[in-house]
């Protein structure tokens, strides 16, 4: 008679449709492993590796989020399930290349279409209210990159081919702050609403609260984008990621002295703090891809989400996780 598997945990505990899943288990028969099966629900996930002990499956498209019940089985024995948190997608046909960013006076949810360089999409800024309804905004700038809120709730959005930070308006206008900043791409305040601005090419810009750049920090150049994050410690930190497999998180510090503060990712890209001091980054990490979690000193880094094909992340006022793929957003209840 066939023992039921067991699982023992169930790594990342955090996932969106599509990420890779590490299930360590016991007594799992695989001596046909045409029987055996995971289960997000009702629903039948890709199995990528299997072995007695551990299975990495593939989350399947579910009907909703939130709280799943995952389970094993083997020839009609099934596993006690283990619960995993699964993002609900909000809305695809996008083009996000960076993070998305909350409104700080509404909780509403700002994400880009981007689109291909040069190209003029009708419509590249949409809305998301916390009811997950999602609005055009506007359309007037042409590759939008970087989104960021001031402290005073005035978004700001970069566009990677003209180099043009621009401020939008109450009546959703786009108009031209800051230029002459390269290929613009992230955008971070510090807490004296002092903006910073990387540009693909390898130079960190500040600007002023009347839209005057002075070139601040010089670094590698990046394959794809800058992507920027403000510390607890206002330190500015950086992700651009190269044609190598092994990049750095660098840590600009306030006086402009560029240190490496975490070495080990593939391809990293967007980047957000969350309470905690914890950095998460979009990338790989020792062959998987997804959220990064990297403790505030540096020194340890775990997969947090799973997920492929992704660009960005920011966290709500309520601790919720905003996720961006290359053509979709999820929000992920912790």
């Amino acid at each position: 008679m066939r023992k039921e598997p067991k699982i023992l945990s169930i790594h990342p505990a955090q996932t969106i449709p599509g990420g890779e899943v590490a299930i360590d288990c016991e007594d799992l028969d695989t001596s046909d492993p045409t029987l055996c099966s995971v289960w997000f629900e009702g629903e039948r996930a890709p199995i990528v590796a299997l072995s007695p002990k551990r299975v990495l499956a593939i989350t399947p498209e579910l009907r909703h989020g939130g709280s799943v019940d995952v389970r094993l089985e083997n020839a009609g024995t099934r596993s006690e399930p283990v619960a995993v948190m699964v993002a609900r997608r909000l809305a695809e046909d996008l083009h996000p290349v960076a993070n998305p960013a909350f409104d700080p006076d509404d909780g509403s949810l700002f994400v880009t279409r981007s689109g291909s360089r040069g190209e003029h999409l009708p419509v590249t800024l949409f809305r998301i209210d916390i009811n997950g309804e999602v609005a055009e905004f506007s359309g007037d700038i042409i590759n939008p990159t970087g989104i960021a809120f001031d402290s005073t709730g005035q978004m700001f959005v970069s566009s990677r081919m003209d180099g043009i930070v621009y401020r939008i308006t109450p009546f959703k206008e786009a108009v031209p702050f800051a230029r002459n900043l390269g290929v613009a791409t992230g955008i971070a305040f510090d807490r004296s609403d002092t903006m910073y601005v990387g540009d693909r090419t390898g130079r960190i810009y500040k600007v002023n609260g009347i839209g005057e750049e002075t070139a601040w920090a010089q670094l590698e150049p990046s394959v794809s984008a800058y992507h920027l994050a403000i510390g607890p410690d206002e330190a500015l930190y950086v992700a651009g990621p190269t044609v190598a497999s092994f990049d750095s998180i660098v840590r600009v510090d306030p006086d402009g002295e560029v240190s490496t503060f975490y070495k080990g990712l593939g391809r990293p890209q967007g980047l957000a703090f969350d309470g905690q001091g914890n950095l998460h980054v979009a990338a790989s990490l020792r062959g998987r891809r997804g959220i990064v979690r990297i403790s505030p000193d540096g020194e340890d880094a775990d997969m947090f989400v799973a997920g492929m094909n992704l660009v960005g992340l920011a966290f709500s006022p309520t601790a919720d996780l905003a996720i961006v793929s290359t053509d979709s957003i999820y929000n992920l209840v912790l």
